[in-house]
Formats: C-alpha cells, sequence, structure tokens
C-alpha cells in the first residue's frame, strides 16, 4: 500500500490534497532505521501518549501501526512522543514533521500548524522545511468557510500559500500553492461582493462603491471582477453620478462584452437614455491602465 512504501522510502507522505502531484521531496529514511524495531505496544497505550520511557524503534513502529489503521490522532501523539522521550535524536526532528503530517489528517489543524511552525523554527535550514511551510498553508487552506462567515482563516492562508511560493519557487509545492492562491484570492474578493451587495440592495451606496472598489483595484484577476464592475454602474446611477456609472460599464464592456453583466449594465443605461462611455480621469479608467 501506498503509506508502506512511504514508510519504507526516502520521501515524506503527501497531504490529501496533493496526491495527484508526483513529489519527490527526501525526508524521513526510515527504512534502514526501522529494520529490527522491537514489537508494538499492547493496546492499553493506543489512545494516549503518557508513557514510560521507551526505545524510540517501539514509538515509531506504535506509530506506523496507528498510521496503517488510519488512526492519524493516534499516530500523531505517537510520533509527538517520540520528541518528547527522545529529545536530541535525529529521530525527533524526523517525527516532528510526521506528526503535522498525520494531524493535517486528522483535521486537527491547530495542531499540525503549530507542529509546522516548531519544525520552521528549530530546523529552518533543513531541505524538508518546504515541506512544513507547506502542511502550514494548506492547514489554513482547508479552513476556509464560505464567504458569509468571517475570513480570517482565508487571510491566513492567502499569506502562508504566498510564503510558499516566494520561498520555494521552483518546487512542486510552489506549483500547487499557486493554484491555491487564486483561489484564495476570488474567495476574498467573494467576501467584499457579498458585503458590498447587501449595502447596495439597503441603498447605502457610498458603503457599497467601497467594497466594490477593493474588489476593482485588489482582485481584478478573480472571477468577481464582471460583476463588481455592473454594480458599480448600479451604484453611481443610483446616486446620479452618471460619469462614473457610464465609465463603469464602458470598461465592463470592453474586458467583458458577452457576459450577462455587461448586458445589465447597458439596459440600465440605455432605459435612461444613456449608454457606456469612459471618462479617462475615472478612478475605474485608471485601475485598468486606460
Amino acid at each position: 500500500m501506498l503509506l508502506e512504501k512511504w514508510k519504507n522510502s526516502a520521501r515524506l507522505p503527501r497531504p490529501r490534497r496533493m496526491r495527484a502531484m508526483k513529489i519527490a521531496v527526501a525526508a524521513c529514511a526510515l527504512a534502514g532505521l526501522l529494520g529490527g524495531c522491537s514489537a508494538f505496544g499492547d493496546d492499553s497505550d493506543k489512545d494516549n501518549a503518557d508513557y514510560v520511557e521507551r526505545p524510540v524503534e517501539q514509538i515509531y513502529n506504535d506509530a506506523w501501526k496507528r498510521i496503517d489503521d488510519h488512526d492519524w490522532e493516534a499516530a500523531a501523539k505517537q510520533f509527538d512522543e517520540v520528541e518528547r522521550q527522545h529529545p536530541y535524536s535525529v529521530w525527533a526532528r524526523r517525527a516532528m514533521l510526521m506528526s503535522a503530517f498525520c494531524y493535517y489528517q486528522a483535521n486537527k489543524y491547530t495542531d499540525a500548524i503549530n507542529t509546522a511552525d516548531q519544525y520552521i523554527q528549530l530546523h529552518p535550514g533543513t531541505k524538508e522545511v518546504a515541506y512544513a511551510f507547506y502542511l502550514k498553508a494548506i492547514s489554513y487552506y482547508e479552513q476556509i468557510t464560505n464567504v458569509e462567515r468571517d475570513q480570517s482563516n482565508t487571510e491566513q492562508a492567502l499569506t502562508a500559500l504566498q510564503d510558499v511560493v516566494q520561498r520555494f519557487p521552483d518546487t512542486a509545492y510552489a506549483r500547487d500553492a499557486t493554484l491555491k492562491i487564486d483561489l484564495t484570492l476570488d474567495h476574498l474578493a467573494g467576501k467584499e461582493m457579498e458585503i458590498g451587495r447587501y449595502y447596495l440592495f439597503r441603498g447605502d451606496y457610498i458603503a457599497a462603491i467601497n467594497r466594490f472598489r477593493v474588489v476593482v483595484e485588489q482582485y481584478q484577476r478573480t472571477t468577481q471582477i464582471a460583476e463588481a464592475l455592473e454594480r458599480l454602474t448600479e451604484a453611481y446611477y443610483a446616486m446620479g453620478v452618471y460619469n462614473e456609472a457610464k465609465t463603469a460599464a464602458a470598461v465592463l464592456g470592453a474586458n467583458y462584452p458577452g457576459s450577462q453583466w455587461y448586458q445589465d449594465a447597458y439596459n440600465l443605461l440605455q432605459e435612461h437614455n444613456m449608454r457606456p462611455e469612459r471618462d479617462k480621469g475615472s478612478w475605474i479608467s485608471r485601475a485598468f491602465n486606460l
């Protein structure tokens, strides 16, 4: 099975969101170290790691037994026990990464992040530190909630993913993080749109425009941009700021001419004997370098 291959190779396990990617990261050289290990501990220690001191080989064996059973949290606690009982051994560094991975697999994201951070602080110069940065990033990423809820995890995910790309640009981690950054930005833009629509429908046009402006200026490459321009057309028209309304519609038509959002903006203006027309002095034109 795949996990057995990880155990007996020099590769780190791939997080579930990355299993389609081929990652060759040297880390836990377990093959030689695990040879001749002693027997597993008895079942009484399955659910906690508060043991008397045991040989490191036995702790590792117990951890892999838990992994084979997909008992991820118990496996993580076993790897934590390596650090607690044998803190200065070469096993401790390797166990820390495996602990972070197992906590991630168990959806214990806070524990995964804390353990990855601990590895980063203690072993910043190792080859495997990229793996720790990536585990931290995807642990934040998988906590992203829908746009109706607080987006602090989304912001933390964006920062962590950008950190992976900047620090390790030529790795598979960076390639995967880049894809996730695009989705994260779209999510943050979606939050701004959700709040902007709320203000728009209440008739609080200035507050709505401020939200849509954030999308135009900060999230221009996301899927939210066409709607943001149409909503700006609506809000500015409702306020009687017709030059900006016409500019928003014109920029929308120049960039998304076949979209329903442009058709809606065009129809709104046409119904009142106006047409899309760009004002070069508008902040909207400047945002698009027009």
